[in-house]
């Protein structure tokens, strides 16, 4: 049985491939996508969503305003003596050694990941999907690009907003490496409108603002777990408000172990998640929107769109199918 960081893969046959895997096998495996485990977002979903306060729901917005693109331009050079550079960089294309690249900053790089997309999207869109049971999109565009910052040696994108077209209504994601957030407590998180109120939900916090100015409206902190579990007081460069999540995220994990049952933020999910933020990646690409065929896990109509599904790996490494 498997813990897998999100995005689960850096293509879409990927972690269509991982999926089939884990069902084959049966095999329980759990995505990092700890917001389904956040108490406090547990709570939004029972007191504001379940007991229907928002109404019908129109819209909902997923965003990012973090200045985390890097911004450096250091020139290019030989890699560390003890870093075996051609093992590091895998079936993923070479590109010369950077200092950006090792160990964290190759989020930099479209060659190692996904962007923005792949590390925050995925995040917010899984959080909203499971909040509001959302399954897959059936249709994704994007816009954007490398706007402001064109200096730095970093190749994603620096602005993009994504439309994921639901069944049930759009979620648009906005993200940008420059400027102010809108809301200041919200700089990373999700805006749901819906004709009776508001709810924004975020890793901090979440607030629902009825439109009957009689109801009153609702605010939930983060839910610290510091006396429960004193070592998280003293545990060297742990996010205090994230502990809480990570622990019911892990002990989730360790029940379906024995049960045998689906984690919460299980692999089928990491997958509709991950591909959905890659698809608008590619829809950014090629400048036109995709229409998704789920039970055929391809783009509908679009051969160009679908040779993108699968990237290509350097040799000796072979890219894994589905089967």
């Amino acid at each position: 049985d498997i813990y897998c960081q999100k995005p689960i893969s850096v293509d879409v046959t990927e972690g269509h491939a991982m999926l089939a895997a884990a069902r084959k096998y049966q095999r329980v495996v759990q995505v990092g996508t700890q917001r389904r485990s956040t108490p406090h977002l547990i709570d939004a979903i029972e007191q504001v969503i379940k007991p229907g306060k928002l109404g019908k729901i129109g819209l909902v917005e997923i965003y990012c305003y973090y200045h985390m693109r890097a911004k450096e331009n250091p020139p290019d050079s030989a890699p560390p003596e003890q870093l075996d550079y051609e093992m590091w960089t895998g079936p993923a294309p070479m590109r010369p050694f950077n200092a950006l690249t090792h160990p964290r900053r190759w989020r930099a790089f479209m060659e190692y990941g996904n962007g923005i997309m792949g590390d925050m999207c995925i995040h917010m869109l899984d959080m909203v999907r499971w909040m509001l049971n959302l399954g897959w999109p059936t249709e994704v565009s994007s816009n954007g690009g490398i706007l402001i910052d064109k200096a730095s040696k970093a190749n994603i994108s620096d602005t993009q907003t994504a439309t994921f077209s639901f069944p049930e209504f759009p979620v648009v994601w906005t993200h940008r490496t420059y400027g102010h957030p809108p809301d200041p407590k919200y700089p990373w998180g999700a805006t749901i409108y819906g004709e009776k109120g508001t709810l924004k939900a975020s890793v901090m916090s979440f607030d629902y603002t009825p439109m009957d100015k009689n109801e009153q409206p609702i605010h939930r902190e983060v839910k610290m777990e510091l006396e429960e579990y004193p070592i998280d007081k003293v545990e060297k460069d742990l996010e205090k408000h994230v502990a809480p999540a990570i622990r019911g995220h892990m002990k989730d994990l360790l029940r379906c172990i024995e049960t045998r049952k689906y984690p919460v933020a299980d692999i089928e999910q990491g997958y509709i998640s991950t591909a959905s933020c890659i698809l608008a990646n590619h829809s950014l690409t090629l400048g036109r929107s995709l229409k998704w065929d789920a039970a055929k896990n391809q783009v509908v109509g679009d051969a160009e769109a679908n040779k993108l599904l699968t990237r290509e790996y350097r040799k000796p490494w072979v890219h894994p199918k589905a089967s």
